[in-house]
């Protein structure tokens, strides 16, 4: 198996490992398990869990956003774009193994003890605001509401996650819908 294999059969298991039981609750050994890739060749390729857990949300923060712009940019131009984005969330949610934001699962367990880990959430979620500054800026909108309308969206993922329900997309959608209808 080469490098670049290895590499996607780690992140894979990984991410689906950390995702659906938490960070902290899996050990390398079960990502190795789960990847079939021995424990050699990871530390090989992840010297230590913090390296792996900022490959997993390195890649996962691309793909991420990628889904996002895509689905976005196959909206009409103006404020549908810019609530094109509470749709995809809502689509997003609705996935049967949603569990929440793994960047702010990640915050949260790791936040306060891995400051890499802590970065990596941070530039996450400024890259989000600065797409949602764009899609804002071209709708002609005030970017006066990017912060609330961002504000929407970072509380339907969480609101997602516990309650278990895609309808806080919905629920954000219409706050945004009132928040650019009054600009």
């Amino acid at each position: 198996m080469d490098r670049a294999e290895a590499e996607a059969r780690l992140l894979d298991a990984a991410e689906e490992l950390f995702y659906e039981r938490g960070i902290q609750a899996v050990g390398m050994d079960q990502v190795r398990a789960g990847s079939g890739v021995s424990l050699k060749r990871l530390y090989q390729l992840y010297p230590s869990k913090s390296a792996l857990v900022l490959a997993c949300l390195e890649r996962r923060d691309r793909r991420w956003r990628a889904r996002l712009a895509e689905y976005a940019q196959s909206r009409p131009d103006g404020v549908e774009r810019v609530l094109a984005v509470y749709d995809w969330l809502y689509e997003w949610f609705s996935e049967p193994d949603f569990r929440g934001c793994a960047f702010i699962n990640s915050f949260g367990e790791l936040g306060a003890v891995d400051p890499a880990v802590a970065d990596a959430v941070r530039a996450h979620k400024g890259a989000f605001h600065d797409y949602m500054a764009g899609l804002v800026a071209a709708a002609g909108v005030s970017g006066q509401t990017v912060g609330p309308l961002v504000l929407l969206a970072e509380g339907a993922m969480t609101t997602a996650a516990i309650s278990g329900s895609p309808e806080a997309a919905r629920q954000a959608r219409l706050g945004a819908a009132q928040l650019l209808a009054g600009q």
